[in-house]
């Protein structure tokens, strides 16, 4: 997870940028100067759902022996 520092005055001029990159999944933490006083979360309900397929072309090669055992786990097979 990324994490991010903005002051008040940052949060309150790129609030909305800030709200899309939280949803993203990024942690945002507002800060008084550099004393950070709160943090910018996703309510559960807000929490985008996961899909199956959502990154088609994300693996670009996948060995032919990708699911064979690994020769250092055979004593506990």
């Amino acid at each position: 997870m990324l994490m991010k520092q903005v002051t008040i005055h940052e949060a309150k001029t790129h609030l909305s940028l800030l709200i899309q990159e939280v949803l993203a999944g990024e942690e945002v933490i507002i800060a008084k100067g550099k004393k950070p006083l709160v943090k910018l979360v996703v309510l559960p309900e807000a929490r985008q759902q996961r899909r199956i397929g959502g990154a088609p072309g994300f693996v670009k090669f996948m060995a032919d022996d990708f699911d064979a055992p690994l020769e250092e786990f055979e004593d506990y097979m």
